[in-house]
Formats: structure tokens, sequence, C-alpha cells
């Protein structure tokens, strides 16, 4: 390979423009193609993705997800030039990663990265590439005008690593999207929670996303969208078989799939419809008055849990005969708060902890709306109490 290689930059969105910008600014020959036929300035524009590989020595895939990536390679396999090699920047499977490396051999380096447009734009990425050393090296001093190049042993190995650093950032969005809830609670205004939340372990990302998160506004373009999260965890609770609270939340976002990640912090707290039966159910607890749990359920519900050993099914009817309109004598000292209520359209799921004397016990809720009303469909509960003293 010359020391100036050709470089095909197949996929020209967010990422893949700002990459092919950075190369094309170094005085690298680059050339493009994207699938929506729209130019870029500064860079060489091919008609066809075979015709953008005839002559290049380093191809860049920087595709949306495994679909496009196999589409494309299927291109334009059969049109590499001998000893070109194709580096994949896409976000994909652990095992689409593997198969496309079967398919392309040792010209084929799974290279995801980590960072924005803005670290593309400035060579600032952190690239996780795996290769054969001879391939590495080919396409390392155009990696290194990328960013931060870290070996990875294989491409199964690199697809995961780059799922589990995006769980991460998915993870720190949604917290930072509760921290704005309850600050949004207790009435504080946003810029000064944005100012303390900058000062502690969310700071990076609150400082990077401040414009969306103060106003929302339309005009800032977004970076990483919501739509590109929520299929990268999808991915990862696919390959690892393991549930991952934050591919639903996101997928459920309101702000569209098209928005910037920081929108997902944005969300507004759940509506105090769902609320309302949770709330006649504590206040069943806490007064003794079965009134409030005819309020909270439909009547058809069933309360269920295992109770001295054996398992437990109460109609309603029945769970409220336990009542006798009075507060337990300990009822200054119980404690009961609701710790997570989930939406999905008419049905939502909530759990809540509730500390009686020396039991503790969580309870997980289904929730319907019915003609409008939200109630309690059905109740499973956990019940935990000390271990009994040992005799004396």
């Amino acid at each position: 390979m010359s020391k100036s290689p050709t470089i095909a930059v197949l996929g020209l969105g967010r990422m893949g423009t700002a990459i092919a910008t950075r190369l094309a600014k170094q005085d690298r020959h680059v050339v493009g193609w994207t699938r929506s036929g729209r130019s870029v300035g500064g860079i060489a524009m091919a008609p066809d993705p075979i015709d953008a590989v005839a002559k290049a020595d380093v191809i860049f895939l920087a595709l949306f997800d495994g679909e496009a990536c196999r589409h494309v390679v299927d291109r334009v396999c059969g049109s590499l030039r001998a000893n070109a090699v194709m580096v994949n920047l896409s976000t994909i499977s652990p095992t689409e990663a593997s198969k496309l490396a079967h398919q392309l051999g040792p010209c084929y380096v799974h290279a995801p990265v980590l960072g924005s447009v803005s670290a593309a734009a400035t060579g600032a990425l952190q690239i996780l590439a795996a290769a054969n050393m001879d391939a590495f090296n080919l396409v390392r001093p155009t990696l290194d005008a990328l960013g931060h190049v870290r070996r990875i042993n294989d491409p199964y190995t690199a697809a995961a690593l780059k799922l589990i650093a995006n769980s991460s950032l998915a993870g720190a969005v949604l917290t930072l999207g509760d921290s704005l809830r309850q600050a949004d609670a207790l009435g504080l205004p946003r810029s000064q929670v944005l100012d303390v939340l900058e000062l502690g372990q969310l700071g990076g990302l609150v400082a990077r996303k401040r414009p969306f998160l103060a106003s929302q506004p339309a005009d800032v373009e977004a970076e990483f969208t919501i739509g590109a999260l929520a299929k990268d965890m999808a991915l990862l609770t696919a390959e690892s078989d393991t549930p991952l609270r934050s591919a639903a939340e996101l997928a459920a976002t309101p702000a569209g799939p098209d928005a910037d990640i920081a929108a997902a912090a944005t969300v507004p707290a759940v509506d105090g419809a769902v609320l309302r039966p949770l709330r006649a159910y504590i206040r069943g607890h806490a007064s003794g008055d079965a009134d409030h749990f005819r309020d909270a359920f439909l009547p058809s519900a069933h309360i269920e849990g295992i109770r001295d050993c054996l398992f437990t099914s109460w109609s309603l009817n029945e769970y409220c005969a336990l009542f006798n309109g009075l507060p337990a004598e300990n009822e200054a000292i119980r404690f009961r708060r609701i710790d997570s209520v989930d939406v999905y359209g008419s049905v939502a799921t909530a759990t809540m902890t509730l500390r009686h004397g020396v039991d503790t016990f969580i309870d997980i809720f289904l929730l319907i709306q019915v003609g409008g009303r939200w109630l309690i469909a059905n109740k499973a509960y956990h019940r935990s109490s000390p271990p009994a003293a040992a005799p004396a």
C-alpha cells in the first residue's frame, strides 16, 4: 500500500461525513458513497459503492446496522483490489462482526469507535480495532488520523466492547433523566440544577448536552440519536440474552428516534393518573380503610404471594376483609415507597417497597387503563422477615 492510500468511505451519515471530511482535510484522497446520493462538500462522490471501492486501498464502512453492512459487503466484495483492507466502523452485534470477518478473511478490520461527531471531526475518537497484524499495520496510520487506536483480539470482542461502552452511556443518560425529574418535582430551577450536575459524576455528559437539556432547541443537530442508541441496546440484549432496562426505556422515549440522546433525559415524570391507584393503595394501608383498595383495584384483581411457606391467592374481597378500618398500632413507624413505574400504552408495571414493622414487602403491580382510568389488575408480593432468634 502506498504512503497515501486512496480511501473510500461507504456511508455518509453524521459520523461517516465527519470521518471523510477529517481525512480529506489532511490531504488524503477520499471518495465517498451514500445510499441517499447526497453530496458532501470537499469529498469526491461515487455513484455506486462498487465504483467507490474499485481503486481504494482502504474502505471504511460507516453504516447504521448489521443489515446495511451485509448488504454493502455482498455488493462490493467481488470488486475489492488485491491487498485492499475493509475497516468496519459500524456498531453491529458481535455475531454479525464475526460473520463478516469470516466472509472477508484477513482483509477485514472490525474497528467500532467510541466518541461523537465532534470527536471524529477533531481526531479524538477511541477506536477498538480487531485485525490480524498485517492488516492492522496497513491501516494504522489512517486510523491514527481519527483518534487513539486500541488493538483488540478479535472482531466479536471488539463489537461486544462497543456495545458495553454504549450501555454505560445509555445508563448515564437515563440516570440524568431521573435527576432532572426529581429536581423538577422539588421545584428547582433547571439552570441551577445543571450547574451543580456539571460538578459531579455526570458532569461531562451535562456539559456536552446542555443545549438540549436547558431548552431542547430544534436548531441544534443531534450527534447521536435515540434511535441509534436504542438499536445498540437491543443488539446487546439479544446477544447477551440478558434483560437490560435501558433498551426498553430508550425504545419508549416519546421524543422519537431522530432526537439526540439527551432528549431521553428530558422525558417528563410519569402521569399522575398512573400513580393514582398506587397512592390509593398506600392510603388503604395507612388508614386500614378497605375502600381505598376498592378504589385502587379492578374488582377481578387478585393479590398473590407466599405466606407462611404456602402460596396464597386472595380475591379483592378476601383481601379487603383483612382490614378493620383502623390504622395499625405501629403505623407511625411504617414506611411505603413507590420505586418504579413503567408505562406501555394502556398497561403499566410498578414496584413498591413497604416496611411494616419487622416485615418488608416488595409489591409488584400490573396496571391497566380502563375507560380512561388506571386501575391495578393484579398484585404479587414478596415478604421478608428477620430470621428467628436462636434458642438460648
